[in-house]
């Protein structure tokens, strides 16, 4: 049975079949993206998911402890 994997950008659970996998040609690593969205903000913009509001890793108030 496979399992499922966890989006790189919003911490999303991904289904079996489902989902973007982003290969980097510097070093072979595999990013997984739940959607277009995720892929865009993470790749093209840059954007950090500690920033993002959306997103499981967002930091409220700036620190987490």
């Amino acid at each position: 049975m496979v399992g499922t994997q966890r989006c790189s950008f919003c911490g999303k659970d991904i289904e079996p079949g489902k989902g973007i996998a982003f290969v980097q040609t510097k070093d072979g690593s595999v990013s997984w993206f739940c959607s277009n969205k995720c892929k865009v903000n993470r790749i093209s913009r840059g954007f950090k998911p500690k920033d993002t509001k959306w997103t499981a890793g967002y930091e409220k108030g700036g620190r987490v402890s």
